[in-house]
């Protein structure tokens, strides 16, 4: 068959490893000033996913896209650097405070904007919200059908795709017409690291706002060379209703924020003896933590 047209939608999230008291503001959103930025896990899954299709399937294209703030190119370079083709920077600040239904509606209009695909992939869910909605919303919003909890994709062929899914008690293998939505699972492999061709390649590519401050010299090299433009858009180049985006567009609301810090009441130690094994397993089954 011929090449694919993949769009990857990724996240830059906060790294949750880190998170401390200035972690909110105090109208319920993250701060994601205070804490470091990563790109999310399973979006990373998801991209191996696509580049994998794509070095099965000569010709093939794979498109990142990520809604944030300016600093959310980074991950779009990742992307670049690890072998995906382009990347395109959804970023307004009528975008801000986004809510799964808002950023959902955002991502299925940027998508509408680029134009023909034929396969979106991304992330089971993010670590900064764990909700898992995102990916599905965005398929019923463009009308087309999902695969969920995706570990491998077995086959396309002739309009169709095979994937199979990881489920909670075992796998399942389930086949589903193009275009479609697909989201992966953590469980998925991990991403190929960098490709150092590619990031010398793509080490000075840039969004029209990084490039405002930039050097005479360095704009010579981005006109001259044009893979070097991330594209960057707006409410207003991908057609949106600004009442559907940002806290308005927002049904979930954060009505209050607690700081909890675990600790351990009791501890007992154990052997690795069978009998204290068995005594472990009696005790969390009669607590209902196992079966």
């Amino acid at each position: 068959m011929n090449g694919l047209k993949i769009i990857v939608l990724a996240k830059q999230v906060p790294d949750t490893r880190n998170v401390g008291k200035d972690a909110m503001k105090e109208d319920g959103t993250v701060n994601r000033a205070a804490l470091p930025a990563i790109f999310n896990p399973e979006d990373l899954n998801a991209l191996e996913l696509a580049l994998r299709i794509k070095d099965f399937h000569p010709g093939s294209t794979v498109a990142l896209l990520t809604m944030g703030p300016a600093r959310a190119a980074d991950i779009i370079r990742e992307g670049l650097f690890r072998g995906a083709d382009n990347g395109y920077l959804l970023s307004d600040r009528a975008f801000a405070g986004s809510d799964t239904l808002a950023t959902s509606y955002a991502l299925s209009c940027a998508i509408r904007a680029i134009g023909e695909f034929d396969l979106i992939v991304c992330g089971r869910q993010a670590i900064d919200g764990d909700t898992a909605q995102v990916g599905p919303q965005v398929a019923e919003k463009l009308g087309i059908p999902q695969i969920t909890y995706a570990e491998e994709v077995l086959k396309i062929e002739k309009s169709k795709i095979r994937v199979k899914r990881r489920l909670e008690r075992g796998v399942e293998v389930v086949e589903g017409p193009l275009p479609l939505l697909v989201t992966v699972n953590g469980s998925a492999p991990d991403c190929r690291p960098r490709n150092v061709k590619l990031m010398m390649k793509y080490k000075h590519a840039k969004t029209v706002s990084e490039t405002q401050n930039a050097a005479e010299d360095y704009m010579a090299l981005f006109n001259e060379r044009p893979y070097l433009n991330i594209t960057e858009m707006g409410v207003k180049d991908i057609d949106a209703k600004t009442e559907d985006l940002g806290l308005s567009g927002s049904p979930t609301k954060v009505k209050k924020i607690e700081n909890v810090v675990f600790q351990a009441k009791e501890s007992k130690r154990l052997t690795a003896s069978d009998f204290d094994i068995q005594g472990l397993m009696v005790e969390l089954i009669a607590n209902h933590t196992l079966g």
